[in-house]
């Protein structure tokens, strides 16, 4: 492994972080809208599976009404 000074690091550093492609604020904006959405989704899927499994374990075991 090649060693480099602090300063060399810190230019390479600088050079590979000025080829990065960062995201706009707009795309920032609404990939973050998208993830809450995502989120909303998974969360309403996941509360209703959980009530229908519930369900059927109450009505396998007859503690259901």
């Amino acid at each position: 492994m090649a060693k480099s000074s602090p300063a060399q690091f810190i230019r390479e550093v600088r050079q590979e972080a000025n080829k990065v492609t960062w995201p706009t604020k707009k795309e920032t904006g609404v990939t973050t809208v998208m993830v809450f959405i995502m989120v909303f989704i998974a969360a309403l899927f996941f509360l209703l599976t959980d009530q229908v499994i519930a369900w059927m374990v109450k009505l396998v075991l007859g503690l259901g009404a």
